[in-house]
């Protein structure tokens, strides 16, 4: 699967895959930042973004992806860091491809298993005539009653895209998600624990990482550091920046990663 992906900067490489329902143009203020230090890929994942659709998704595979587009580019190695969905696919990669790994940074997730939490809107979005509708604001009021939150919808709805004269569309494999959706919700497995360098960041106010996740982490990443930013829930490097900024320039500052190995450069 060609993913599509935006580079920025140039350094060591550092690889950024956003979240469930996102897009690497999450991440683009922080791309962008990173990138006077980091040869910055940020990546649209399978069924998101700019990248093809597929019936196939679990972690399994979006690991895959990740070890393919660095074969494709030529990256020997590179330093992962991954938000929510993005944070486990980062995570079964750093175990299923330890070769390739400099250091991992997870976002707001843990590795064990979570409720299917979002069903209702893929559901919701699912349900919306996108044909009877030219501007986003009628959309944005039909989802309400099932998406009451405006962040949420106004979030949701920068999946859509048009053609000059065209109907709405969605980049979203919405149904390739609503058939996945249950494999997203697994837990990260392994037969054997990461020797890597890896961070775990949570936002002060998130309910996705609790205290007793550390336990599970340290089981796969015995080496896992847990920071927490102040000011922020389930979206950190949206909601307190700076912190997060500070927080991952410091964890990837060591000039040599968990073999001691001099930081492998992008082709």
């Amino acid at each position: 699967m060609q993913l599509h992906f935006k580079s920025y900067g140039a350094g060591e490489p550092l690889i950024i895959l956003h979240g469930l329902f996102g897009s690497l143009e999450n991440w683009q203020s922080v791309s962008a930042r990173l990138a006077d230090r980091f040869h910055v890929f940020s990546v649209d994942q399978r069924n998101h973004g700019a990248s093809p659709h597929s019936p196939e998704m679990s972690y399994s595979i979006m690991a895959d992806d990740l070890e393919e587009f660095m074969e494709s580019h030529r990256l020997a190695r590179a330093h992962v860091m991954g938000h929510s969905m993005g944070g486990k696919t980062a995570m079964q990669f750093a175990l299923r491809y330890p070769q390739r790994l400099m250091k991992l940074i997870v976002v707001d997730i843990a590795p064990p298993a979570y409720a299917q939490r979002h069903e209702k809107i893929i559901d919701a979005l699912l349900g919306l005539d996108l044909s009877a509708h030219q501007t986003r604001q009628p959309l944005e009021d039909a989802l309400a009653p099932a998406i009451p939150d405006l962040g949420t919808r106004r979030f949701l709805l920068k999946n859509l895209t048009r053609r000059p004269g065209g109907p709405f569309q969605w980049r979203l494999g919405l149904r390739e998600l609503r058939q996945s959706y249950p494999r997203l919700s697994e837990a990260v497995t392994s037969g054997r624990p990461s020797d890597k360098a890896a961070l775990f960041i949570s936002g002060e106010s998130s309910d996705y990482f609790r205290g007793e996740d550390m336990k599970r982490v340290r089981e796969l990443f015995p080496r896992a550091e847990h920071r927490t930013i102040p000011a922020a829930g389930h979206l950190p490097h949206v909601e307190n920046q700076e912190a997060f900024l500070r927080t991952v320039i410091e964890f990837l500052a060591a000039n040599r990663d968990a073999d001691g190995q001099a930081p492998a450069q992008s082709a």
